[in-house]
């Protein structure tokens, strides 16, 4: 498979509350973020708890699929801070530009 492209336009860092891992949604407390939680981004690289952590803001952002996803749903946070098709009561995160069957990494745009 093809490697999928990963344009950040904006990208900040927060202190990370706990071990993070890559292509997971971050909360805005440096943890990962919570099921149908409103996230501040996508984190970079895995960071170890108390270090910086890159976090992707806005742009197009790649991001682990926590279920089927299809290009176009608006996509949350499950609680492993993975991406999954947003239900009545979760915030969107961002818009999926790929299909994705649960583990596959996808491309999300946010910030549109």
């Amino acid at each position: 498979m093809a490697n999928k492209l990963y344009k950040p336009i904006l990208i900040d860092s927060i202190k990370a509350g706990e071990n993070l891992e890559k292509q997971r949604f971050i909360g805005f407390d440096g943890k990962t973020c919570t099921a149908g939680a409103k996230a501040l981004g996508v984190c970079d690289v895995e960071t170890e708890k108390d270090q910086y952590a890159p976090v992707g803001v806005m742009g197009i952002l790649l991001v682990e699929a926590g279920g089927n996803i299809t290009a176009g749903d608006e996509v949350a946070s499950d609680s492993d801070g993975r991406a999954v098709t947003v239900a009545r009561t979760e915030l969107p995160n961002g818009f999926a530009l790929d299909s994705a069957e649960e583990g596959d990494v996808i491309r999300i745009v946010r910030g549109i």
